[in-house]
């Protein structure tokens, strides 16, 4: 059976948009983008030409010279960082975005909010094994009706509510044929519910959160309000404004889908949009394409909604000997 791959991010939306949406299908084709990650053997030739660049476009500005200076080695250390990837994630575009003048550290936490170590609780319902012979060579959801708009959760640890509104929107969409946008910020500010076999693993708005959390808070509160009824602010703190009156979509039940991917393919195909957790190392300098690194790592850091399957046959190849030591190499620096 062809593996279906759970890493193609060409058919991942990316709820918190704020890594996925910053850059346009446009910029791919930037010739400036693709001297950033070219073979050339000077990585940062022009780099003050492009963070001029990246300023005039994303509207930074910084207080001092002394900050302007500090974030432009910052940005020249990302030119570097965006060829690494290139060449260990060669089917996906890597560049300039609209992080390139954070640490990773910084990117990390400002942007991925999963809290770590996602455990699904040992009672939690098991999806059905699904038949997977006939599984379509390619499929997206956005292209059937049950996708929003892509959102941004700015800078704000909320993605795992993003990819939970996301996942129950596709319900939603394929329950009653209404595509309805929910809202994020009821579950910032109203969701506390905890993983009762994980201490600390709570909902905790802007600084995390686990999407069967959240499910399970969904359910118990009633449901969710239209994000028009109680709209997106990205911030921590607020009053809960919850108005039970004003439920658009409910929860009766969720399951957990087996990783085996044939299933994960089986199930978005039939039940709609899932939402799933990655590893988003790569995430900060990825402008498009299909990226194939080892993003199902243990390691992971956050949620997005997975849309669409598409068979990438270089991610299914084996990465050995030196390749496999140069990677896990590169993992420990990035992550250190």
């Amino acid at each position: 059976m062809e593996r279906f791959s759970l890493l193609a991010l060409l058919l991942l939306t990316l709820l918190c948009s704020a890594v996925a949406s910053t850059v346009s299908s446009n910029d791919v084709d930037d010739p400036l983008i693709r001297q950033v990650v070219s073979d050339g053997k000077d990585d940062l030739l022009n780099a003050e030409h492009h963070f001029t660049s990246f300023k005039s476009k994303f509207g930074k500005t910084y207080a001092t010279q002394e900050e302007h200076d500090y974030r432009f080695g910052v940005f020249k250390a990302n030119l570097r960082r965006a060829k690494k990837h290139q060449m260990i994630d060669p089917t996906a575009a890597h560049g300039v975005t609209k992080f390139s003048d954070l640490t990773p550290k910084e990117f990390r936490r400002q942007f991925l909010g999963l809290k770590q170590r996602l455990r699904l609780p040992t009672d939690a319902n098991k999806a059905p094994i699904l038949p997977t012979a006939d599984l379509p060579a390619d499929f997206d959801w956005r292209d059937h009706g049950a996708v929003t708009e892509v959102k941004d959760q700015g800078s704000c640890g909320s993605c795992w509510s993003f990819s939970a509104t996301g996942a129950l929107e596709g319900a939603h969409y394929l329950a009653t044929g209404e595509l309805v946008s929910l809202s994020e910020q009821q579950l910032v500010d109203c969701d506390h519910e905890c993983d009762p076999e994980e201490y600390g693993a709570c909902d905790s708005g802007c600084d995390g959160g686990l999407m069967n959390n959240a499910f399970e808070y969904a359910l118990k509160a009633g449901g969710l309000e239209r994000e028009g009824d109680y709209p997106y602010t990205g911030t921590n703190g607020g009053t809960c404004k919850f108005d039970k009156s004003k439920v658009v979509a409910s929860v009766s039940n969720f399951s957990v889908v087996s990783i085996d991917e044939d299933q994960i393919a089986a199930n978005m195909v039939k039940h709609g949009p899932l939402s799933v957790a990655i590893n988003a190392l790569f995430m900060q300098t990825y402008v498009g394409g299909v990226s194939c690194p080892y993003i199902c790592s243990k390691r992971q850091d956050h949620g997005v909604l997975l849309v669409g399957i598409w068979i990438c046959w270089l991610c299914s190849y084996p990465v050995e000997g030196k390749a496999l030591l140069d990677y896990q190499e590169f993992m420990g620096r990035e992550l250190g």
